[in-house]
C-alpha cells in the first residue's frame, strides 16, 4: 500500500514538473530569453501567510540548519526541477525491487 501512495505521488509530481516546464518554456518563448519561475516565487505569490508558518515551524521545532541553507536552496530552484527530482525519488521508492534468492548447494 505505501509503495502504491509512493507511485502515485510520484506520477502527481512529476505530471506538475511537466505543466511547470511547459509554463516556463511558454514564457520564455515570449518574452525571447530564459524565464525560470522559482519554488519560493510560486509560493510566496500563491499563499505568503503558509511560507511564513512553514518557515517559522521548521525552524523552530525542527532544526533552523533545515530550514537554512537546504530548504532555502530548493526554493530559489525552478519549480520543475523541484517537483521532477522529487517525483523521481518518489518513484524509486515506490518501485519493486526484485529480490533474489540464494540457493546453498
Amino acid at each position: 500500500m505505501l509503495r502504491l501512495l509512493f507511485r502515485l505521488g510520484g506520477y502527481v509530481m512529476l505530471a506538475c514538473a511537466l505543466v511547470a516546464i511547459i509554463a516556463d518554456a511558454s514564457k520564455s518563448i515570449a518574452q525571447s530569453e530564459l524565464v525560470l519561475l522559482p519554488l519560493g516565487q510560486l509560493w510566496f505569490d500563491q499563499s505568503p501567510d503558509t511560507l511564513n508558518m512553514a518557515q517559522a515551524a521548521i525552524q523552530r521545532h525542527v532544526s533552523p540548519f533545515l530550514w537554512d541553507p537546504i530548504i532555502q536552496t530548493l526554493l530559489t530552484w525552478p519549480v520543475w526541477g523541484v517537483f521532477g527530482l522529487f517525483g523521481l525519488i518518489f518513484l524509486w521508492l515506490g518501485s519493486r525491487r526484485n529480490r533474489q534468492t540464494v540457493v546453498l548447494v
